[in-house]
């Protein structure tokens, strides 16, 4: 029982060390500022590039003038999802972005964005086919042109459909965001090992950090169920 009881005493104090001694916590908390800085950026880039390119694509396939259109989509979705996301942090941080001055958290939202943008393209893109073609009839026969057609009435039935993979995407860009250390960004998982640095005990702020992910895409996941929950409501009501 003693034995136990010095193992507990030994565990706290492993993680008072990693977390409380020395004010430990505010290096954890500048971390996740800097993860949630990140993560913003880049869903909403990811958003906008994704919905641009998925509009393309199928205008595109709809006329055929435009299709040097879906070419040009389909080469900047098969080059990002066929490359590794950290390859392309460093390309974007040495190729790009060369002055010392640039700001790394600024290219890393960036690199996420246009990452994820390839991944938001395809999932709102089969979101927008799956609506049946009697509904962008339905819009033109109200006087509706094809951008208000697209805006009111396809576009809000696409989202509600594909909501819970946009989620599933930004829950995984979130994680993959721990990368971004390797571009001297000192976002979570990098305050987690600078601490470990000073403690000479790496596994309780890997621990500490794995909590704070868990508490954002948990958080995440919530608020997803909370609006898709709504959008149901209001086709009901």
């Amino acid at each position: 029982m003693e034995g136990l009881v010095k193992w507990f005493v030994s565990i706290g104090n492993r993680y008072y060390d990693a977390f409380i001694a020395e004010d430990r916590y505010r290096t954890y908390f500048k971390g996740l500022w800097v993860t949630i800085e990140i993560s913003f950026m880049a869903i909403i880039i990811g958003i906008l590039i994704g919905i641009t390119v998925a509009i393309l694509k199928v205008t595109a396939n709809n006329y055929k003038k435009f299709r040097w259109l879906g070419v040009l989509c389909n080469t900047y979705i098969n080059i990002i999802r066929g490359t590794p996301v950290m390859l392309q942090l460093l390309i974007i941080y040495n190729l790009i972005f060369t002055s010392r001055s640039t700001n790394a958290i600024l290219v890393a939202g960036l690199c996420f964005g246009i990452n994820s943008g390839a991944y938001v393209a395809e999932i709102v893109r089969a979101g927008i086919e799956s609506i049946d073609r009697g509904q962008t009839e339905a819009g033109r026969s109200l006087g509706l042109n094809a951008n208000q057609t697209m805006t009111y009435i396809i576009m809000p039935q696409a989202i509600k459909n594909i909501l819970p993979a946009l989620g599933n995407e930004f829950i995984t860009l979130i994680k993959e965001t721990s990368v971004a250390s390797i571009i001297a960004v000192v976002d979570l998982l990098q305050a987690a090992q600078f601490v470990g640095s000073r403690t000479w005990d790496l596994l309780p702020p890997l621990i500490i950090a794995a909590v704070f992910y868990l508490i954002i895409v948990l958080g995440l996941s919530k608020l997803l169920s909370i609006f898709g929950r709504r959008m149901n409501q209001s086709d009901h009501n």
